[in-house]
């Protein structure tokens, strides 16, 4: 999940490490000072991520395969560190970034740590990861060079963070896409509201309120991935990629993907999916009946109201609004307030640590939400709100 969240569907498998907000919270200017700056071959020291140059690639490789490759902050700042660095070496040409293991690119991260550090009253930790993330996820969008992901195995929440906003995204027959947030309530962030703002006709509202999975052909019609390559063939994509700096030098790599399940269902989609608000495409749903709708409006219901409510605004907003600075903005407003006045407490709760799959969010239906609890969620921080300069980001 986004930022720094799985989703409740992985929360059987090993469990992440329970440190992402406990660790020690470094500047941008820390992890740069600890950035491995040796040319080639050289590895960087940030655990759960290596960074080194091989000819004309900076190479950023998750490595924390028993977790899914989760997040964290040290991770997001020293990945920050490091763009910064090779936007300034003429001799990294593009960057290209993996992960460890055929499970995963990124499934998010630890939502047991942020349960926990929200328990005990320490929500300052968590909304610096936040922020800093979010910075990361803007430096990415933003990149003066070519930036190549390769989304192979499970992208969850951070996951769309490090690889959505590149140049070239490239999905594998492993690979499968999701925000999920709205089953935690949590939202879709991470720049997610933008991505899923861009995906054609109501696409996005419907993937933003039940975080369907995407297989490639899904992920590549959604707008969150570009092309398909065969999984036993990235090792040979990122060699060709090291050796000429080049993008198009895996051109012929690629294949077509097999079919995926959302291009037949667009019609459907777009047309349940007008509402005005989630009361209305509920309504919708319920008025259709039929198979498709009705396993839509369960899932939508199973997630928190407030979440669902909030992320079909921010989608809406991002579509009107299409940077990624007021995107990530506005995400911020609400993960800023997500442990006090939000439903990711309880969502985790029932995932996470007492599993019982039986939310209790304090509003349990969509129509019965008061308008007000959605604005106060994203009502502007006053001297809180997220910024992208660079003396903001050394507080």
């Amino acid at each position: 999940m986004s930022a720094a969240h799985i989703h409740p569907a992985l929360a059987m498998d090993k469990p992440v490490r329970g440190d992402i907000f406990a660790a020690t919270i470094m500047t941008k200017g820390e992890a740069l000072a600890s950035f491995d700056r040796e040319p080639t071959g050289t590895e960087g020291p940030t655990p759960g991520v290596t960074f080194r140059r091989t000819g004309k690639a900076g190479r950023i490789r998750l490595n924390k395969p028993k977790s899914l490759n989760a997040l964290d902050h040290e991770m997001a700042l020293a990945i920050h560190a490091a763009l910064d660095e090779w936007a300034k070496d003429d001799a990294v040409k593009l960057v290209v970034i993996d992960a460890v293991g055929d499970k995963a690119f990124c499934a998010g991260g630890d939502i047991a740590a942020l349960y926990h550090a929200g328990r005990a009253g320490d929500y300052q930790s968590a909304r610096r990861f936040f922020a800093d993330e979010y910075r990361m996820n803007r430096a990415i969008a933003r990149y003066p060079k070519p930036y190549v992901a390769m989304m192979d195995g499970i992208v969850m929440g951070g996951g769309v963070g490090l690889s959505a906003h590149g140049d070239l995204r490239i999905v594998t027959e492993r690979s499968m896409v999701a925000m999920p947030e709205c089953g935690i309530g949590l939202i879709p962030d991470v720049g997610g509201t933008l991505v899923l703002a861009n995906a054609p006709g109501r696409l996005g509202e419907y993937l933003g309120l039940t975080g369907f999975r995407m297989k490639a052909a899904d992920a590549i019609l959604a707008g969150f991935a570009d092309r398909f390559l065969l999984s036993s063939k990235i090792a040979e994509a990122i060699a060709r990629l090291e050796e000429t700096g080049d993008p198009a030098a895996i051109a012929d790599l690629y294949e077509a993907p097999e079919g995926g399940e959302l291009d037949g269902r667009m019609e459907s989609i777009d047309r349940l999916f007008a509402g005005d608000d989630a009361a209305a495409i509920l309504t919708a749903l319920s008025v259709d009946g039929g198979e498709f709708a009705t396993k839509t409006a369960e899932t939508i219901r199973r997630g928190s109201p407030l979440s669902v409510a909030v992320t079909l605004e921010l989608v809406r907003a991002a579509r009107a609004d299409p940077a990624i600075e007021t995107s990530l903005a506005r995400e911020y407003r609400y993960t800023y307030r997500a442990q006090t006045q939000g439903d990711i407490l309880e969502g985790t709760r029932a995932a996470v640590i007492d599993k019982d799959r039986a939310p209790r969010w304090p509003v349990q239906r969509i129509e019965d939400l008061p308008r007000q609890k959605v604005e106060a969620m994203l009502a502007p921080l006053g001297k809180d709100e997220l910024t992208f300069d660079e003396k903001a980001e050394e507080v």
